[in-house]
C-alpha cells in the first residue's frame, strides 16, 4: 500500500502558508490491513483511520456515486483497486485535488497548480454538482483566498444547482458549520457575496438577501445600501479579529430593515425590534450556538441606543445596562460594544474615527458595578424599596462620572 498527503496541506504548502493539518489517502489497502498496522478506525460512512503515533487521518482511496438528493445521498466504494487519480477526481476544487507522493513529487492530474497560480477556484468535475455543501465551501474559500476569482463554469454550475433545489436539502447543522467557518475567514463578506451571486443566499438566508437594494437612512450613508453596509460591518469585525459571536451579530444586526414599508424609506422607524425578532428566528433556524444567538439578538435590539450614549440620561444608561444583563455578564456586554463599534466603522468615512460611546459605556458599567448593592439593601428599612434604591444608587454613580450628560428629548431614549 502507498500513502499520499492530499488536499489542503498540499495547497497551502504551494501557497507558502503554514500547514496545520495533514490528511492522507491510502491506495492499495484494505481495512483489515490498516488495523493490522495499528491504525484506529473512525467514521461510519467510509473507511477513515487515525495513525497510531501522529493521530493524523488516513482515508482509503474511494469513489462516490450519487444515490439521492442533498449531501448525504452517496454510495461510497473503497477498495484496493481505486486509484489515487480516481480519489482526487471526487474532490471539490482543483486546488484541493493535488497530492504529494512519499518521495515529495507533486501529483496534479486536474490542473490545481495552474489554478493556484492563476488565482482561480474551479470545480474538478461535474460530480461537484452532486453535493450542495460544495456551494458553501466555494463561498468559504472565496472568503479565505480573497484574491481568487471563481471560474465562470463553476459559478454557472452553482447557479444550476440552486435552481434545481439542491440547497433545500441541506440540514441546518451543516449550513451553520460552513457559515461559521466562513465568517472566521479574513474577508467574510466575499462568502456572502458569492452565495448571493449564485442565488443560494436567497434560499439559505432570505432575510439577509432582502437587505440588498434597501436604502440606508439619509443621515448615515446613503451612498451604499443596507446589504452593502452589513458586509462592510462584517469585514470590520474580521479586521478587528473579533470572535464568531461578534461576527454573527454584525451579520444579523440590521435584518429588520428589510421589512420597512416602501413608503417609509429611507427611514426605518422601529427596525431594532424587528431586527431582533429576525435575528432570533434565523439563529434558531440554523441552530446557532446560544452565545451567537443571544449576542445577535442583543446587538439587533440595542445597537441604535448604544450609538447615542452621549445623549442619554444617566437613568437611561443604567436601564440599558440592566436590561442587557451587563452587570452579571460584562464579557458579553463588551462583545456587544465591539459589534456596535463595527457597525459605526462600517459607515463610509468612519473607519478612522474613534467610537467614543464605547468609552462612556465602559466607564458607566464600571461605576454601576462599583455600587455596593448589599450595603444599599442593609440601609433600606423598607424591603420593598430595595430594588428602587439600588437602581437610584446606580443612576447616581453614573451621574457623578458623567456630569456633562445632557437631557435628551424622548426620541433619544427610545430603544
Amino acid at each position: 500500500m502507498q500513502a499520499y498527503v492530499v488536499g489542503g496541506a498540499v495547497r497551502d504548502e504551494l501557497l507558502g502558508l503554514p500547514v496545520r493539518d495533514r490528511d492522507w489517502v491510502v491506495v492499495g489497502a484494505t481495512p483489515d490491513e490498516m488495523l493490522a498496522h495499528g491504525f484506529r478506525p473512525v467514521g461510519k460512512d467510509f473507511p477513515v483511520f487515525l495513525h497510531p503515533r501522529t493521530g493524523e487521518e488516513y482515508a482509503l482511496a474511494r469513489t462516490e456515486r450519487k444515490s439521492g438528493r442533498g449531501y448525504t445521498g452517496f454510495a461510497v466504494h473503497a477498495a484496493p483497486d481505486v486509484t489515487l487519480e480516481e480519489d482526487l477526481l471526487r474532490r471539490d476544487l482543483t486546488i484541493n485535488a493535488m497530492a504529494r507522493s512519499p518521495d515529495g513529487a507533486l501529483i496534479d492530474p486536474y490542473g490545481g497548480r495552474a489554478d493556484l497560480d492563476a488565482r482561480i477556484l474551479r470545480h474538478v468535475s461535474t460530480a461537484f454538482g452532486e453535493d450542495p455543501v460544495r456551494i458553501l465551501r466555494v463561498a468559504r474559500f472565496a472568503a479565505r483566498f480573497s484574491d481568487f476569482g471563481i471560474a465562470d463554469g463553476t459559478m454557472a454550475l452553482m447557479r444550476r444547482m440552486v435552481a434545481d433545489g439542491e440547497v433545500e436539502h441541506l440540514v441546518a447543522e451543516r449550513v451553520w458549520q460552513e457559515l461559521a467557518r466562513g465568517l472566521m475567514e479574513a474577508r467574510p463578506s466575499r462568502m456572502i457575496a458569492v452565495l448571493r451571486e449564485c442565488g443560494a443566499l436567497a434560499r439559505l438566508l432570505p432575510e439577509l438577501d432582502r437587505l440588498f437594494g434597501v436604502p440606508q437612512p439619509a443621515q448615515h450613508h446613503p451612498e451604499i445600501d443596507t446589504g452593502e453596509h452589513v458586509l462592510a460591518v462584517l469585514d470590520e469585525a474580521a479586521r478587528s479579529a473579533h470572535p464568531l459571536a461578534v461576527r454573527w451579530a454584525c451579520l444579523l444586526h440590521d435584518l429588520g430593515k428589510g421589512d420597512t414599508r416602501a413608503d417609509r424609506l429611507p427611514h426605518h422607524y422601529g427596525h431594532e425590534a424587528r431586527s431582533a425578532d429576525r435575528a432570533l428566528a434565523v439563529s434558531e433556524r440554523l441552530k446557532a450556538p446560544n452565545d451567537c444567538r443571544d449576542l445577535a439578538v442583543l446587538c439587533a435590539r440595542e445597537h441604535g441606543i448604544l450609538h447615542r450614549a452621549t445623549a442619554l440620561r444617566p437613568a437611561t444608561i443604567v436601564k440599558v445596562l440592566e436590561r442587557t444583563d451587563a452587570l452579571r455578564r460584562p464579557d458579553r456586554f463588551e462583545r456587544l460594544l465591539q459589534a456596535a463599534e463595527c457597525d459605526f466603522h462600517g459607515r463610509p468615512g468612519k473607519q478612522r474615527e474613534d467610537y467614543s460611546p464605547a468609552l462612556l459605556w465602559r466607564d458607566a458599567l464600571a461605576a454601576v458595578r462599583a455600587v455596593d448593592a448589599g450595603a444599599v439593601a442593609l440601609a433600606c428599612t423598607d424591603r420593598a424599596q430595595i430594588p428602587q434604591r439600588i437602581h437610584q444608587a446606580r443612576v447616581a454613580a453614573v451621574a457623578r462620572i458623567r456630569s456633562d450628560i445632557t437631557t435628551p428629548d424622548e426620541r433619544c431614549t427610545s430603544g
